[in-house]
């Protein structure tokens, strides 16, 4: 690094960028060693793997949230709002594009940023593979604004059906059978059952008829098939229509349409297959890419087209040494902000960079209050730990307290869990507005 006080940039505040801009702050920004600026679209944070919970009203964002500007000004970094829009290798800077109001007025113009060096941590959309009336009629959960929409959408619908004097369901298709179209599943259940507790007794989870519709041969392909015919089991018991087998051609206002011109009615479509790197990163024509758009790294989790770009998280393409690509989790993201956060400090230091090494702890599905199923360290025990019930649930709340912990540290991430419990008691079970 040239200059005394370099300027690192991250772009994107999810897992992996949050906790990144944390500790470098801590460790450099802190101690005027350099300046740490994120940069994200947005002004808060919610954890991806909880967006199922905030679309279903379990988990208000607004409360569990994380403010940028509030967090980075106890934690050594800057915050700027902004969308990432171009990028100048040769002059370093990136272009931020004007900042609109819902009213479409502009809050802020077009702006330069410079850096000395740049951490892309911009996640992953949903890939509707170009699939005809998805964009049109479907819901999406790639961040918590999509989910508020679709919670509203929902609310709506508990209402109509709840005020009906027929004995009308409520038909919700769901298309991709992962982590996040299981879990959502379980969780539509779950709040279905609440409602009796809020007044809207007429609406339950007798008159939900979910449809969980998989290309693939099973749901949660990228797991053990012991851990997906666990899921399925449950979800099947709890009245889950799961459809494997079952590719979409395309969308309409009535539902889902299959290759074999079968119509899934639903008042509620949600689409939650595939991933890939946000289009703009194509459309910049600067990286080298895999087929999900993904930005194709060295061992050192640094851009192959400039070693002062690093990439992490979703949008990151590392192969692993079977050829597989790391998987998009919450995990990988942590273990490369970590790589990329050593490194930065070893170059700092003038000492050589490290190579990532991604390291599977397993994976773990939850269904709501009902169950909790998976494996424990992953490519340990090649996947043959296999957990369910209260260990499980434990297991998988401690992922979330690692990453409160990553951003918040151990006193404030106590502090945070005993302020939950409590709040339990005066709040709402779920989000009702």
């Amino acid at each position: 690094m040239k200059s005394t006080h370099p300027k690192i940039v991250i772009v994107g505040g999810g897992a992996g960028g949050l906790e990144l801009a944390t500790q470098l702050g801590h460790k450099l920004g802190k101690r005027n060693k350099a300046q740490i600026l994120l940069i994200d679209k947005n002004r808060n944070h919610i954890w991806k793997p909880l967006l199922h919970e905030v679309a279903t009203g379990s988990l208000d964002s607004d409360l569990d949230g994380v403010v940028y500007s509030a967090h980075a000004a106890k934690h050594g970094y800057q915050f700027q709002l902004g969308t990432f829009s171009a990028l100048d290798i040769k002059n370093k800077s990136l272009t931020l594009a004007p900042q609109l109001d819902e009213n479409g007025q502009q809050i802020l113009p077009w702006r330069e940023v410079s850096y000395d060096k740049l951490v892309i941590a911009v996640g992953s959309v949903s890939n509707d593979f170009n699939t005809p009336g998805i964009k049109e009629h479907c819901y999406f959960l790639d961040s918590h604004q999509q989910a508020k929409r679709f919670h509203n959408a929902l609310l709506d619908n508990f209402t109509r059906i709840h005020q009906a004097e027929n004995n009308k369901s409520l038909n919700i298709a769901i298309v991709g059978a992962g982590a996040t179209g299981v879990e959502l599943s379980a969780e539509l259940y779950h709040v279905a059952d609440l409602l009796k507790v809020y007044g809207l007794s007429n609406m339950t989870g007798k008159k939900l008829n979910i449809h969980l519709i998989e290309a693939g041969s099973s749901i949660l392909p990228a797991l053990p098939p012991r851990i997906s015919a666990a899921v399925r089991r449950e979800l099947s018991g709890l009245g889950v229509n799961v459809m494997e087998n079952t590719r979409i051609a395309k969308a309409s206002e009535q539902g889902f349409i299959t290759s074999e011109e079968q119509l899934i009615p639903a008042d509620l479509m949600l689409w939650a297959a595939g991933v890939k790197a946000p289009d703009f990163i194509k459309d910049m024509g600067i990286f080298e890419l895999n087929r999900a758009n993904q930005i194709l790294v060295k061992g050192d989790l640094t851009a192959s087209v400039d070693a002062d770009i690093s990439v992490i998280g979703d949008c990151c393409a590392c192969r692993l040494p079977d050829g597989n690509w790391v998987p998009p989790r919450a995990q990988s993201a942590h273990q490369m902000a970590l790589c990329v956060q050593k490194n930065l400090l070893r170059e700092f230091k003038g000492q050589p960079l490290v190579d990532y090494q991604y390291v599977d702890y397993g994976s773990l599905v939850n269904l709501s209050r009902y169950s909790t199923i998976g494996s424990l360290m992953g490519n340990l025990t090649k996947n043959s730990m296999f957990v369910e019930g209260r260990i499980a649930r434990l297991v998988y709340i401690s992922l979330y307290r690692m990453h409160q912990r990553a951003i918040h540290g151990t006193a404030k991430t106590i502090a945070l869990w005993f302020a939950e419990k409590i709040m339990k008691v005066v709040r709402p079970r779920m989000k009702l507005h």
